[in-house]
C-alpha cells in the first residue's frame, strides 16, 4: 500500500526545526519516522506522521513550504542481506529507488520507507516476491499508542 510522506522545506536558520516539531506537537501529531538532509541554504525534512493531511495543513499555516509524497514501507528481517534482496528485486525490474530511510517498528523486523520511480509496480513486485509492506495505519500510528 502506498502511504503519504510529509515533506517540509526548512531554511537553515536557528530554531526552524524546533518550530516544525512544536507545531506538530500542539496538534497531537506523532512523528513515526523522519529523515533530515541539508544544503547550505535549506533542509529537507521528510516524515511519516500520524496524520499527514493535518500535518501539512498545520505547517502551511505556520508558513512552511510542504508537500505530500507517495512512498511505501517494506518490512524486512533484521539479518544480513535482506536489504540487498529487496533492492535486487526492484533493480532487476527497472524500478529506481530515489531515496530511503528506516521506520521504527515493533518486533524483530525493520521497515524501510522508499520513494520509488514506480511505486505501483514496486508493490506488485514486492508482493510477488513475498515481501510485506506496511499499510497506512501501521505506518502512521506506529509508536503513537504511548500515553500522553
Amino acid at each position: 500500500m502506498v502511504i503519504k510522506q510529509l515533506s517540509v522545506f526548512i531554511e537553515n536558520r536557528e530554531g526552524r526545526l524546533e518550530q516544525v516539531t512544536e507545531a506538530l506537537k500542539k496538534q497531537n501529531i506523532n512523528i513515526a519516522s523522519f529523515s533530515l538532509a541539508d544544503t547550505s541554504e535549506y533542509g529537507m525534512l521528510r516524515m511519516i506522521v500520524s496524520n499527514p493531511e493535518e500535518g501539512r495543513r498545520v505547517l502551511k499555516e505556520e508558513g512552511f513550504s510542504t508537500m505530500l509524497t507517495d512512498v511505501i514501507a517494506v518490512k524486512i528481517a533484521q539479518k544480513p542481506g535482506t536489504l540487498h534482496e529487496v533492492l535486487k528485486v526492484l533493480f532487476d525490474a527497472g524500478v529506481s529507488v530515489e531515496y530511503m530511510y528506516t521506520l521504527a517498528t515493533a518486533g524483530n523486523d525493520t521497515s524501510i520507507i522508499m520513494k520509488l520511480s514506480d511505486p505501483d509496480a514496486a508493490l506488485t513486485l514486492l508482493k510477488d516476491s513475498q515481501y510485506e509492506v506496511c499499510d497506512d495505519k501501521e505506518a502512521y500510528e506506529l509508536n503513537n499508542s504511548v500515553d500522553k
